[in-house]
């Protein structure tokens, strides 16, 4: 009985420790799970802040991409590129614009050179024609004619001076720049000694007046004819360079060039040769 006792004591003592171990294993298995589960969150938690981090460095990325983009939008929709490519075409405008100034500024002192050329060869043209008329002038005064009156012997002589004085007019007022009342004089002269040996001379003058006037048809139309009925004097050469800067100034070009060409070939030791040749380059290197 007290065997059995005894067997039955010890058993329940197993017993209890037995519970007490397991008890214990549990408390320690819960503790560890806590363990690695704070050590999970820790690390997911880690692993989360690193995510914000690289999700906020990618967006700030982002966000500055999306300004650079939107400033070459900008660039090139009408502000800074579009404004630069403006004020470059307007430089090469200005560069074009003055390279035509200086183009015109030359072509204008090329063509007061060969205006003065032209008004020294006719002043010496002109001069030798009055020389010529005051010749025959002074011969005829110089003729008597037997049994006549005074006034008739004395009528040719008047003719000739006041031929010699209606040119010399209109000469005057040309050289003077006042090339409205020269053209009148020229016109008045012709009308009333159109058979003048001084004729030509004063068609010459005309046409020059008439170009001054900047009536280039006009002009054209007189040095035309003064071509055409005195191919061969000497003011020849002077008209077709006048011709040809009249065509010029009406945009005949082609026309200017082949009046330019005639003058070279037709007057090549002419005091204006060169400067048509000028003119003729010029023009040839018009595009």
């Amino acid at each position: 009985m007290q065997a059995n006792n005894l067997r039955k004591a010890i058993s329940i003592a197993l017993l209890g420790l037995t519970v007490s171990a397991v008890s214990h294993a549990a408390l320690f298995d819960d503790a560890e799970a806590r363990k690695r589960i704070l050590e999970l969150e820790n690390k997911q938690a880690s692993e989360h802040d690193a995510q914000q981090k690289s999700i906020g460095d990618l967006t700030r990325i982002q966000q500055s991409l999306d300004k650079r983009v939107q400033s070459l939008e900008s660039l090139i929709n009408g502000k800074g590129l579009l404004d630069m490519q403006n004020q470059l075409e307007q430089i090469r405008q200005d560069v074009a614009q003055l390279k035509g100034d200086l183009e015109v500024v030359n072509h204008q002192l090329e063509d007061m050179r060969t205006k003065q050329n032209a008004q020294y060869t006719d002043l010496d043209t002109r001069v030798k024609g009055l020389e010529s008329l005051a010749q025959q002038v002074s011969g005829q005064l110089g003729v008597a004619v037997p049994g006549a009156a005074g006034s008739d012997a004395n009528k040719p002589s008047d003719a000739s001076q006041q031929e010699a004085r209606a040119f010399s007019e209109a000469e005057s007022l040309n050289q003077a720049g006042k090339y409205k009342e020269a053209f009148t004089a020229y016109d008045n002269f012709l009308k009333t000694y159109s058979g003048s040996k001084l004729a030509p001379d004063a068609l010459y003058g005309m046409g020059y007046t008439q170009f001054a006037l900047k009536s280039y048809k006009s002009s054209v139309a007189t040095q035309q004819k003064f071509l055409e009925n005195y191919a061969s004097h000497p003011l020849a050469p002077n008209a077709m360079l006048s011709l040809a800067n009249s065509q010029i100034q009406l945009g005949q070009i082609p026309a200017a060039k082949k009046t330019l060409k005639e003058l070279i070939a037709a007057h090549p030791s002419a005091e204006v040769t060169p400067s048509a040749q000028k003119r003729l380059k010029v023009l040839e290197s018009i595009k």
